[in-house]
C-alpha cells in the first residue's frame, strides 16, 4: 500500500519521467550528442535544463550513476544562474531525483525529494490548480522541442511561460528558434544571440534581401565566440554557401578550423562543403 501511494505521488510530478519521453536508443544517443554540442560554457541560460535532460537520457541508457551526476549538476547550475538556493526552477529537477531514487530502490530518499517538491509548490504556487508555474512550462516546452513534432503544444507552453514572466529573454528566444515566429521581436530583445541573428539573416535572404554585408559582419562575431551548436556557425555557413558565395564559405570554414581545430561539433557542421574542405578534414583525422 505504501509503495502504491509513493508511485501515485511520483506519477503526479511534472518532470522528464512523466512527460512520455520514450525515444529509441539511437534517438537517445543522437540527442545526447546534440546536447553536448550545445556547449556548457558559463552563462548558458539553459544549462540546468541541458543537464536535467542529459541525466534523463543517461538513465534511459542504463547509467544511473551518470544520471544522478547530471541531475546534481543541473541543480547547481540553476542555483548559480538564478543566484538563489531554491526556487520553482528546481521543481522538475527534484522530481527527476525523486524518480531516480525510487528506481534505485531508495524509497526514503525518493520521499525526501517528493517533500522538497511539495515545499517548493507551496512556497511558489502556480496561478491556478490547472496551471503549472512559469519555470516548469518553460522547461517542459524546451524539452519537448527536442522530442516532439507537436509545435502547437510547445508554442502553447512557451507562451504561457512568457505571459507569466515576460522578462525572461531566453524563453522568447527559444520560442522563436523552435517555431520561427516572432523572430524580429526576439532578435531585438536578445541582440547578443548570434544563433538567432544568423537564423534571422537566413530567413531574410530567402525573401531575396541582400544580406552579404550583414553576413560578413556576423561571421566575424561568430568566429570570436566559443564553439557550440547555438553559436550560429552552422547557420552563418548556410547563409554564406547559399546567398554569399561558396568560395567565401570555404574561406570561413577554414578560418573557423584554424581558430578551433579540435572542436568535434565544428568539424561535423563543416563537412558538407567542397572537396577542398573534405580533404582538409581528412588530413586532420576528423573521420
Amino acid at each position: 500500500q505504501f509503495k502504491k501511494s509513493l508511485v501515485a505521488k511520483l506519477e503526479a510530478l511534472q518532470c522528464h519521467f512523466t512527460w512520455n519521453l520514450e525515444p529509441n536508443k539511437t534517438k537517445l544517443l543522437r540527442l545526447n550528442d546534440k546536447l553536448v554540442d550545445i556547449g556548457t560554457e558559463e552563462g548558458n541560460s539553459w544549462l540546468g535544463h541541458i543537464y536535467n535532460l542529459q541525466g534523463f537520457i543517461q538513465y534511459k541508457l542504463g547509467s544511473t550513476e551518470d544520471a544522478q551526476n547530471f541531475f546534481n549538476r543541473a541543480a547547481e547550475a540553476f542555483r548559480q544562474m538564478r543566484k538563489a538556493d531554491d526556487g520553482p526552477w528546481l521543481v522538475v529537477n527534484y522530481g527527476n531525483l525523486a524518480w531516480l531514487h525510487y528506481h534505485l530502490g531508495d524509497q526514503a530518499e525518493s520521499e525526501a525529494y517528493l517533500s522538497k517538491v511539495d515545499a517548493l509548490m507551496k512556497k511558489y504556487p502556480s496561478p491556478s490548480q490547472d496551471e503549472l508555474n512559469a519555470e516548469t512550462y518553460a522547461e517542459k516546452a524546451w524539452t519537448l522541442m527536442k522530442f516532439s513534432t507537436d509545435k502547437e503544444l510547445v508554442a502553447d507552453y512557451f507562451q504561457k511561460a512568457i505571459e507569466m514572466q515576460p522578462d525572461m529573454v531566453e524563453w522568447n528566444t527559444s520560442y522563436v528558434i523552435g517555431l520561427v515566429s516572432k523572430m524580429r521581436v526576439a532578435k531585438e530583445q536578445d541582440p547578443e544571440n548570434l544563433y538567432l541573428a544568423a537564423y534571422y539573416l537566413e530567413q531574410c535572404a530567402k525573401k531575396r534581401e541582400d544580406v552579404k554585408d550583414e553576413a560578413r559582419e556576423l561571421a566575424g562575431k561568430v568566429l570570436r565566440n566559443p564553439v557550440s551548436s547555438y553559436n550560429g556557425m552552422k547557420a552563418i555557413l548556410r547563409v554564406y554557401r547559399n546567398f554569399v558565395s561558396i568560395d567565401e564559405a570555404i574561406d570561413l570554414a577554414e578560418e573557423a578550423l584554424e581558430h578551433h581545430p579540435d572542436e568535434r561539433y565544428l568539424k561535423r557542421c563543416l563537412y558538407p562543403f567542397k572537396r577542398q574542405v573534405f580533404l582538409y578534414f581528412c588530413s586532420q583525422r576528423v573521420f
